[in-house]
């Protein structure tokens, strides 16, 4: 049975000498695999609607199995990330982000207008360290994640200074500061931006401009809290913190 659908191709895979599996997050039904065959080959119908990051509209054959993709008509391809290999990388840690923490066949159309927003933000040239911040953080109730970011983590308070606590799980004020010694100090406009991230609708996105030593605690935060709470080891996380490295000495 053929059905259309509306996604972004998050991961492909190639299969045999001419095959591809391609993974699409869709509007419709979440996290399908569909097998595209031939898309190997140059000259075939489905070699550039089967490219990474390719946002387009798929004719799907489903069944109880693996289904196959058709025919696909191409929406974007999101060319500004495909000619810059630094957006290329943040880009492949979002969707490879979007593969590890969604699961299959569960419909979810406000994960896929948060994954459409932020590579299309990408590609038209905002923050992309920004824009990474926000999809981590966004991503945190999908793995069963819920930070407490509106008040003190130990005693409820909503006033003060407040730090970041790994083992609380949330904002820590300066009171209950002896409750977590290894507490992270962040500033306050990091605790603004921290809660921001998580709450707000990226579609509202204006144009946010942070300073390096923001951008660190945010990334020093964040990093800190999916090593201790999610699980995952992302190859393409630790791309991105290689090319940073190298960004930096020279």
């Amino acid at each position: 049975m053929l059905q259309k659908c509306e996604g972004i191709v998050i991961r492909t895979t190639d299969y045999g000498e001419t095959n591809k599996i391609v993974t699409l997050y869709t509007r419709e039904w979440g996290k399908i695999g569909v097998m595209a065959r031939g898309a190997k080959k140059p000259n075939s119908r489905l070699s550039a609607i089967t490219q990474l990051f390719t946002h387009g509209y798929f004719l799907v054959s489903r069944g109880s199995g693996l289904g196959s993709v058709q025919q696909g008509e191409r929406i974007s391809s999101f060319r500004s990330i495909g000619k810059d290999i630094f957006l290329t990388a943040y880009a492949s840690y979002i969707v490879e982000l979007t593969d590890k923490c969604t699961e299959d066949k569960k419909p979810n159309p406000f994960h896929f207008e948060l994954l459409f927003q932020t590579v299309n933000y990408l590609n038209e040239g905002y923050d992309p360290v920004i824009l990474m911040h926000i999809y981590e953080m966004k991503m945190l109730n999908s793995m069963g994640l819920y930070p407490i970011l509106n008040q003190c983590s130990v005693c409820g308070s909503t006033d003060g200074h407040f730090s970041f606590s790994i083992r609380e799980g949330g904002f820590i004020c300066e009171r209950c500061l002896g409750k977590d010694p290894y507490h992270i100090k962040i500033s306050q406009v990091t605790v603004k931006l921290l809660r921001l991230f998580y709450y707000f609708d990226l579609s509202r996105l204006g144009n946010i401009s942070v300073k390096e030593e923001t951008k660190v605690e945010l990334k020093n935060v964040i990093t800190a809290y999916y090593e201790e709470n999610s699980g995952l080891y992302l190859k393409t996380k630790k791309f991105l913190n290689s090319m940073d490295k190298f960004r930096k000495d020279f």
